[in-house]
């Protein structure tokens, strides 16, 4: 499994072909955007670092599930070890960048999702935690970059989701297929979105009964059909 170089993983973005509304204006050619290309390089230099003679070695870990070096930023924690290679790994991005680098929440994301999938697996018997791990080999197979979509726009902060005036201020399921869900709803503050090639979708609420339609977590592909990019500010 080859891990991907910077000027890979950004000709990868750039096949996605994804679109923004960019101060009132939809833009299509993102890569090359004056005010998304900083982000973009800030991510190509988390992928050049696991080239990179003096960072090799610790932007990579052995994946028991690929049974291969993966990046470590696709890597689940195994050990304290690897909880203090991640920060200073992150150290490292930051000493670099001195920005934003964009990939800390879906590492984060998917470490969390590991522990919860797993809970649920063995105390609901769902097949999350196996769903899960087969999401997480192909991230991991193809050295992707994941975004971690929580923060929701709220509406009125004292009353639940299911009580909200504009439903959409919160992202629901709204259909379930056999196949999966259909949602519907918005997600704000997602730092690096359209530098990503998967989104995890993740509630930040405490949830009532009443509100078990926004209880959901979810993977989707940058690129699905029917997501809408609004292109608020420049992080890095």
């Amino acid at each position: 499994m080859a891990l991907k170089t910077g000027k890979e993983y950004i000709a990868s973005i750039e096949s996605l072909g994804l679109q923004a509304n960019i101060m009132g204006e939809t833009e299509d050619k993102l890569t090359a955007h004056p005010l998304v290309a900083p982000s973009l390089q800030a991510v190509a230099a988390t992928y050049d670092c696991a080239h990179a003679d003096d960072s090799r070695a610790l932007f990579r870990a052995h994946s028991p599930l690929v049974r291969d070096e993966v990046n470590r930023f696709t890597h689940l924690h195994e050990s304290a070890q690897d909880l203090m290679d991640k920060v200073r790994m992150q150290r490292h991005c930051g000493n670099i960048t001195a920005c934003c680098f964009q990939r800390c929440v879906g590492m984060d994301a998917l470490n969390a999702l590991s522990i919860t999938t797993h809970d649920a697996e063995v105390n609901s018997g769902t097949d999350y935690h196996r769903r899960f791990l087969k999401y997480l080999e192909y991230v991991q197979q193809n050295d992707l970059t994941c975004d971690g979509a929580m923060t929701d726009p709220k509406g009125d902060r004292s009353q639940p989701q299911h009580a909200q005036a504009d439903p959409d201020l919160y992202l629901r399921a709204i259909e379930r297929k056999p196949e999966g869900i259909v949602v519907r709803g918005a997600k704000i503050h997602q730092t690096g979105a359209v530098n990503s090639h998967e989104i995890l979708v993740m509630p930040t609420q405490t949830m009532g009964e009443a509100d078990r339609d926004y209880a959901v977590c979810f993977a989707m592909p940058a690129d699905a059909p029917g997501l809408l990019y609004i292109y608020g500010r420049q992080a890095s």
